[in-house]
C-alpha cells in the first residue's frame, strides 16, 4: 500500500500552493480517461490589488516622490513579467496585481504576422477580387484587389497632416481595381506583408501597403502620407507633434504615423527611430534586389524586442526578466533606442527560486483563460464556446440565490460585471470575428444602456478594431473584433486524435512543457524547503509525449536532472491519455500534484 503524502509547506509569501494530493481514489489516480476539467475558481481581485500595493511602495524613493508631485498617488500600478522556458517564452501584462494582456512565443516558430515577401501572383480570381501569391509557404497568400491599391491601409484613427508623395509617378501606377489584372498579371513578381496569419484552412492574408512599425513611429514605404494617431487628443500636442513630422526628413514617397508612445517626446526620438527604421528598409530593399521570389525579405522581432518595442511604455512602473540573457538584451534595446532613457532603471532580473509566474501570482490566473467558465464576483459566471462561424458568450446567475426583492439589481451588477470580464477574457484569448454576448434578461432600457456603455469603456483600451452594437430586444449584444493570428486555445490545443477532429486535446509539445515547468517547480521548492536534497522522480504518461520528451526535448531533461541533482525516470503506456501524466517521488511513492 502506497504511504500517505507529506505535504510540503508553502513558503513565506502568498503563493498557490503545489504540494502533492493525499490520498486518492484509483479513479481519480487512473491514467487512461482525460484528466477532468478543473472546477473554476474565485480570484480575490481585492487580494492581487493589495499585493500589487505593496510592490508599488518598493519603487524607488525617487519615483514615488515624481509621482506624489505629479499627482499620481491612486495611479494604476502596471508591471510586465516576462517568463523563458526551454520551448515557451511568455509576458504578462499586470495592471494592480490583475492580468490584463498575455503574449505567447513558441520559440523556434516564425513570427508571420508583420512579414514581408516577394512573391509571384498565381491566381487571379475576379469574382472573388482577389490574388493568390505563392510566397513560399505551404498555403498561397491571398490578396484582395482592394489591398492592392495606394493608401489602401488609410486608417480612421490616423490624421493625415502632411503629403509626401513622389513627384513622377509611374504609367503602370495602379488606381483602381480594373488597373490591377494588368498591372499584376499572372507570373509577375510582386511584394506582400501578412496582415493576418494563416487560420486553419485559409491561407495568411496579405497587402502590398507595406508599413514598418518602430518605438514611436511606423514607416510607410510606398504611402507618401504622414499622420498622427488620433488616440493622442490632447489639442496643444497634436499641434506640436504636427510641427515635428513637417521637420523631419523623409525620402520621397514615403510616409510615417506618429504612435502613441511619442506623445510628450522630444524632436530627437522621432529622429533617432527614423533612422532606425529606414537602415531596415534598406536591409528589405538589399534583399528584394539580390533574391529571387519566392523569397522572405523581413520578420518582425521576437517577443522581447516587440515587449521593449510596444508594450514598455512609460506608465510601465516595473519589468520583471527571470531569464539573464533575455534581461540582457531588453536592457541592449532599450539602449539602442535611447541612451539616455530611464526605463532601464524599471527593469530587474528575477533570481528567486520559485518560478516567476507563480510568485507574482500569473499562472492561475492563465489557467483560467482556457476554461470554458469563468466565474463573477456578485456570483455569476460567463460560458464561453469558440466555434467555426462565431464565438458564444453566455452570462449566467450562477450561485446566486437573490430573492425577487433584490433581483433586479442583482442582474444589472452581474451583467456590468460581466461586460467588464468579456472584453478582458477577449484580449487574454485572443478571440475574434464575431463575438455573440447572451446577457442575462433586462427589461429596462436605462439598464441595457448602462451596460452598452460599461461593455464600449471597458473595450476602449483594447488595440484591436472593434465594433460593439447596443444591447437587441432579444437581449443579445454583437461585436466584431479584428484578430491578426490564431486564439491562444489554438496554440496550446491541436485536434483530438480520439475524436477525429471533433474536439481538442493537448499537443505532445504542450504536454512537454507542462511536465517541465512542472519538473521545475518541484525540485525548486524541494531544494528551498529541504536543502541540497536528491530527488528520484517517476513519470508516468503516454507514449507520444514520451517520444518528445526522448527526441526533440531529451537534453532539456537532461538538463533538468544536472541543473537540479535529480533523477528522472519514465514509464508509458499506450492505455494513458496524451493529456494526462503523473510525476511520483520513487523513495517515498508520493504523488505531485
Amino acid at each position: 500500500m502506497a504511504r500517505k503524502p507529506r505535504s510540503l509547506n508553502d513558503s513565506s509569501r502568498s503563493i498557490p500552493s503545489q504540494s502533492p494530493d493525499s490520498e486518492n481514489t484509483s479513479s481519480e489516480n487512473d491514467l487512461t480517461s482525460a484528466p477532468v476539467e478543473p472546477r473554476p475558481v474565485h480570484i480575490d481581485k481585492a487580494e492581487l490589488r493589495n499585493a500589487s500595493l505593496q510592490r508599488a511602495k518598493s519603487r524607488p524613493i525617487r519615483e514615488r516622490i515624481v509621482a506624489f508631485f505629479r499627482g499620481e498617488k491612486n495611479k494604476d500600478y502596471k508591471e510586465l513579467i516576462i517568463n523563458t522556458e526551454a520551448l515557451e517564452r511568455r509576458v504578462a501584462r499586470i495592471e494592480n496585481g490583475i492580468l490584463q494582456g498575455f503574449e505567447v512565443e513558441r520559440l523556434g516558430e516564425d513570427r508571420m504576422v508583420g512579414a514581408i515577401f516577394k512573391g509571384k501572383v498565381q491566381n487571379l480570381e475576379p469574382g472573388l477580387k482577389a490574388a493568390f501569391v505563392d510566397i513560399g509557404q505551404e498555403k498561397n497568400a491571398f490578396l484582395h484587389y482592394w489591398d492592392m491599391l495606394p493608401g489602401a491601409n488609410n486608417d480612421p484613427s490616423i490624421e493625415i497632416v502632411r503629403q509626401n508623395k513622389k513627384k513622377a509617378s509611374s504609367k503602370n501606377e495602379v488606381k483602381s481595381v480594373k488597373d490591377i489584372p494588368k498591372a499584376f498579371p499572372i507570373g509577375s513578381e510582386i511584394i506582400v506583408q501578412i496582415t493576418k496569419a494563416q487560420i486553419g484552412s485559409k491561407g495568411p492574408r496579405t497587402t502590398t501597403n507595406l508599413s514598418l512599425p518602430g518605438r514611436f513611429l511606423v514607416l510607410m514605404p510606398f504611402a507618401g502620407q504622414c499622420g498622427i494617431s488620433r488616440k493622442i487628443d490632447d489639442k496643444a500636442e497634436r499641434n506640436r507633434l504636427k510641427s515635428i513630422i513637417a521637420n523631419l526628413s523623409l525620402p520621397e514617397g514615403m510616409g510615417v504615423i506618429i504612435r502613441t508612445a511619442g506623445q510628450k517626446k522630444e524632436e530627437r526620438f522621432f529622429v533617432r527611430d527614423l533612422h532606425l527604421l529606414l537602415q531596415q528598409w534598406n536591409e528589405i530593399e538589399s534583399k528584394l534586389k539580390s533574391q529571387e521570389s519566392p523569397a522572405f525579405l523581413y520578420q518582425e522581432p521576437d517577443l522581447i524586442g516587440l515587449t521593449a518595442r510596444d508594450f514598455l511604455t512609460d506608465d510601465v512602473d516595473r519589468v520583471q526578466v527571470d531569464k539573464k540573457d533575455d534581461f540582457d538584451r531588453l536592457m541592449e534595446i532599450i539602449q539602442k533606442i535611447d541612451a539616455k532613457s530611464n526605463t532601464k532603471k524599471k527593469i530587474t532580473h528575477f533570481d528567486e527560486e520559485i518560478p516567476i509566474f507563480e510568485r507574482f501570482n500569473v499562472e492561475r490566473q492563465i489557467e483560467q483563460t482556457f476554461m470554458r467558465r469563468v466565474l463573477l464576483p456578485s456570483g455569476g459566471e460567463i460560458v464561453m464556446e469558440e466555434t467555426e462561424a462565431l464565438v458564444s458568450i453566455d452570462v449566467n446567475t450562477g450561485s446566486h440565490k437573490g430573492n425577487r426583492k433584490d433581483g433586479k439589481n442583482f442582474i444589472l451588477q452581474a451583467n456590468i460585471e460581466s461586460a467588464i470580464e468579456v472584453a478582458r477574457q477577449m484580449r487574454l484569448r485572443n478571440l475574434g470575428g464575431l463575438v455573440i454576448v447572451d446577457f442575462i434578461d433586462m427589461k429596462n432600457k436605462s439598464d441595457q444602456r448602462k451596460v452598452f456603455q460599461k461593455m464600449k469603456a471597458a473595450m476602449s483600451e483594447d488595440k484591436a478594431k472593434h465594433n460593439i452594437l447596443p444591447i437587441s430586444q432579444l437581449g443579445i449584444m454583437q461585436i466584431t473584433r479584428q484578430r491578426h493570428d490564431e486564439s491562444n486555445s489554438s496554440g496550446i490545443y491541436e485536434p483530438c486524435p480520439y475524436c477525429v477532429g471533433r474536439g481538442i486535446v493537448k499537443s505532445p509539445r504542450s504536454v512537454s512543457i507542462e511536465i517541465q515547468r512542472k519538473l521545475s517547480s518541484i525540485v525548486r521548492r524541494s531544494r528551498m524547503e529541504q536543502g541540497s536534497t536528491s530527488l528520484s522522480l517517476k513519470i508516468y504518461l503516454h507514449p507520444g509525449v514520451l517520444r518528445r520528451l526522448r527526441g526533440p526535448d531529451a537534453d532539456l531533461i537532461k538538463k533538468i536532472e544536472s541543473n537540479y541533482e535529480v533523477e528522472i525516470n519514465f514509464e508509458s503506456s499506450d492505455s494513458y491519455h496524451v493529456e494526462n501524466f503523473k510525476i511520483v517521488d520513487e523513495k517515498t511513492e508520493r504523488e505531485f500534484r
